[in-house]
């Protein structure tokens, strides 16, 4: 019996101008194996009959072990080139998966022969018997016999094809649904013609399976798999051979990258413009109307402080107001960090309870709000004991009308007359009153609540007040700390930066507003508190804070 191995697809060649890859007698490993020996595939016969074949009827046929030397000849080309490839294993290339092993894995060798083995042990060689009986010395040619004559057939069927992974991201699998096999079989006719005139004719089938499209060898009328007719004069770049850079996935603040908060940023700048140019128009035009322009007689933006009621600003006011400045910036700085700080750099506890330890940032927040209290609580009685509460605090109902026209005015960009060193208007008086007598009380209260102090032992105080509320007031309470600071500041110098500083910091004022508009000395005191407040801001980390936090407790690493 003759059996041929499967033979390899060739591909393109390895250098410009080679043949094509793998060379012309290369074979699959497990070729060999599949192969049997020669003296198991095709047994020489005897010079006489053997007893089966005298048994044999005429018109039978019998397996190969009773065929004749002229179909041993017949075998011989065919298990040569398999033996010379059996120690040739198949190139293992790139793996399919990145870190895998190389493609195909060692085990397909081991798998490939097993298979061979198999195919090659189901083929038969079959033999037409003579038309009628001939002694076994007849059949049996002699070594002078001409050389046989052989006639090949070339037949093709489809065979299934194992589709794998896709060749793109995204893609089918690969090969496509439309891409079949042909199962190309040989035959192989050898004629023998022995001295005495008889004729034998040994069929031997060979099996070759070709990875080529049915629509490829249908159209273009020859195999599309083999290397193409002509020198190949176009080669890849070295863009193709160049490894593709993993992607780098931009970093993100919060839930956006910094693109897109520039462009939030962007978009949100000029939406905002549009809304403010539209409410400066609409209110202009509502209050160029008859009866808005009676509203604004009535209530021009303030209303008369009682008789009682200081003029001016004394020293201690300004001082007081520098100091909450300093500290509320401080710890709106480190309120922050003490939010968005993920894994401390360095800790705190009191002497008497080591096991209290606080980060250092919560410390010096925390060290903040007592100084911010304590000057808070100063600025209260001394403002008070002064009379100076009369100027914050709402005297008279006429604030919140009086309000709403300071408002209108501000929006319609055409600023209410007045003169913070005689009175604030309303807008000013609410603003203020709100800050000092309700937010900042808040602030302390929700600040407690979260802060050692706060007794943890009290079930029932913390049932009545739990510190999921206080952490749900406590940090709007901070924004509109910043937000109040951004709008206070913009309506200082937007309505009078000379006058206002030289009123909050130099202490300096008239009855007549125009007065002081030349001087400098309250401008040059907020540079020098602006200075100060910024070289605290920056001076603020861990390396300063931890020497100064040793003086009142121990500070470690963890």
């Amino acid at each position: 019996m003759a059996t041929y191995g499967s033979t390899l697809r060739r591909g393109l060649p390895r250098r410009p101008g080679a043949e094509p890859w793998p060379p012309a007698g290369e074979a699959p490993v497990g070729a060999a194996s599949a192969a049997p020996p020669a003296d198991e595939a095709a047994p020489t016969a005897p010079a006489t009959a053997t007893p089966a074949a005298e048994a044999a009827a005429p018109g039978e046929t019998v397996t190969a072990a009773a065929a004749t030397p002229a179909a041993s000849a017949a075998h011989a080309p065919a298990e040569a080139p398999a033996a010379s490839a059996a120690g040739r294993a198949v190139r293992r290339g790139l793996p399919r998966v990145k870190g895998g092993e190389p493609w195909p894995p060692a085990s397909a060798t081991a798998t490939a022969t097993a298979s061979s083995v198999a195919a090659a042990s189901e083929t038969a060689t079959t033999v037409s018997a003579p038309s009628q009986e001939t002694p076994a010395a007849e059949t049996a040619p002699t070594p002078a016999a001409a050389a046989p004559a052989t006639t090949r057939t070339v037949t093709g069927e489809a065979a299934t094809v194992r589709r794998g992974l896709p060749r793109v991201a995204g893609g089918e699998p690969w090969p496509p649904a439309d891409y079949t096999a042909i199962a190309t079989v040989v035959t192989d006719e050898v004629v023998a013609e022995p001295v005495d005139g008889t004729t034998e004719e040994a069929a031997v089938t060979e099996t070759v399976v070709d990875d080529v499209p049915t629509a490829q060898v249908a159209a273009s009328g020859h195999d599309l798999s083999q290397p193409l007719p002509f020198t190949r004069t176009v080669w890849p770049g070295a863009a193709a051979r160049a490894p593709r850079p993993e992607p780098v996935e931009p970093k993100r603040i919060g839930p956006f990258t910094r693109g897109h908060w520039a462009g939030i940023v962007v978009i949100g700048g000029i939406g905002l413009l549009y809304a403010v140019a539209m409410a400066v128009f609409a209110v202009r035009w509502l209050l160029s109307l008859e009866p808005m322009q009676d509203f604004l007689a009535t209530y021009p933006g303030e209303y008369h402080l009682p008789e009682s009621a200081p003029v001016g600003f004394p020293a201690w006011l300004g001082w007081q107001h520098f100091f909450n400045v300093f500290l509320i910036v401080l710890i709106i700085r480190s309120g922050l960090m003490v939010r968005t700080e993920k894994r401390p750099t360095a800790f705190w506890a009191p002497r008497r309870n080591p096991k209290g330890k606080i980060s250092v940032w919560l410390w010096f927040h925390q060290s903040l709000d007592i100084l911010w209290v304590v000057n808070g609580a100063i600025f209260i009685v001394l403002l008070f004991v002064s009379g100076q509460w009369m100027r914050i605090v709402p005297t008279s109902w006429e604030v919140f009308p009086n309000a709403l026209s300071a408002v209108l005015q501000y929006i319609s960009l055409d600023w209410p007359t007045e003169n913070g060193w005689v009175n604030y208007n309303s807008l000013q008086q609410l603003a203020y009153f709100t800050t000092v007598f309700i937010a900042a009380p808040l602030a302390i209260i929700t600040g407690v609540r979260m802060s050692g102090v706060w007794p943890k032992n009290a079930k029932t105080l913390n049932r009545i007040y739990p510190v999921e509320w206080a952490r749900k007031v406590h940090f709007p309470t901070m924004l509109y700390f910043v937000l109040f600071i951004i709008a206070h500041v913009a309506l200082v110098f937007a309505t009078g930066a000379l006058r206002n500083l030289n009123h909050m910091y130099a202490a300096q004022g008239s009855v007549d507003p125009n007065a002081y508009a030349d001087n400098w000395a309250g401008f040059w005191i907020f540079v020098g508190s602006l200075v100060l407040i910024i070289g605290s801001l920056v001076a603020a980390r861990p390396l300063v804070l931890a020497p100064i936090a040793r003086l009142f407790g121990t500070v470690s690493g963890r």
